[in-house]
């Protein structure tokens, strides 16, 4: 059984769809491609796909990753291509490796956000960044299904800071170009999880900032927080790694020749 790990993105108007959407698309996807999927056993068998940490519903993002099972060895390169035909603009594959190492769902321990405030002043987006980062505790609300829950939005946040235009990811999801308040958040998954909302809950309860519409909410990356320098890496690099390490005349599981990953940037 061979597993291919896959980076794709939510743009446009499909950061709307929820995670469940994506799957629907996505299994529709793996039958256009012929795929041949592994299935989990028992009375009613599913392909064997598995999802890690999907973006909140109405954010857009640019890493998203799940990981497939196949009962055939396919290249990841052309696997990615008929895949990326396959499903609608806004659900892109940007990338595709074979799964070589295990625990792809442990490294990813950070995102990467980016905050795009429509109508709010950039130095006084900055003013609000700086009073969060500098507050201990940062209390915020949000309605669970057991009713409302305060927990601290503050101690999850690596950073906080306001951009320049200049600084915009290239393919973050924007409603227009005209100048705006950017931040850019590093945020640790923890439990809670602290999403990007919370984070702008809680700017409005220490510096009173309220967008006068919905922030435009982009994941840039997520993967392996690294403290020494203060990144969020890349989660698919050990397996490009092994990969690479590989012999190359023969595939690992299947005893086939020719046995390589596809990389690109995202």
């Amino acid at each position: 059984m061979q597993r291919i790990r896959l980076r794709y993105t939510k743009r446009g108007r499909l950061r709307f769809t929820s995670h469940r959407d994506f799957q629907r698309a996505f299994e529709r996807a793996l039958r256009r491609a012929e795929v041949p999927m592994a299935y989990s056993a028992g009375f009613t068998p599913h392909p064997k796909v598995s999802y890690a940490n999907a973006a909140p519903t109405g954010t857009g993002s640019e890493a998203e990753y799940l990981e497939i099972a196949l009962t055939e060895h396919r290249d990841p390169r052309k696997l990615w291509e008929l895949l990326d035909e396959s499903l609608p603009d806004g659900l892109d594959i940007t990338d595709a490796v074979e799964a070589r190492t295990s625990g792809l769902a442990d490294r990813l321990t950070a995102s990467v956000w980016e905050l795009r405030l429509d109508g709010v002043e950039p130095a006084d987006a900055e003013r609000a960044a700086a009073a969060f980062r500098a507050a201990d505790t940062v209390e915020v609300q949000r309605r669970t299904k057991n009713g409302m829950r305060t927990f601290d939005a503050r101690a999850a946040v690596v950073s906080l800071d306001a951009v320049g235009q200049e600084a915009l990811a290239p393919r973050a999801d924007r409603p227009s170009d005209k100048p705006c308040a950017i931040l850019r958040l590093v945020v640790r998954h923890v439990t809670p999880a602290v999403r990007p909302d919370d984070v702008l809950s809680g700017l409005r309860a220490v510096a009173d900032l309220a967008p006068p519409v919905p922030a435009a909410v982009t994941r840039l990356a997520q993967g392996l927080f690294d403290d020494e320098t203060g990144t969020v890496t890349d989660p698919l690099a050990p397996d490009r790694e092994a990969v690479t390490a590989a012999p190359a005349d023969r595939h690992p599981q299947s005893g086939v020749a020719g046995s390589a990953a596809a990389t690109a940037p995202a």
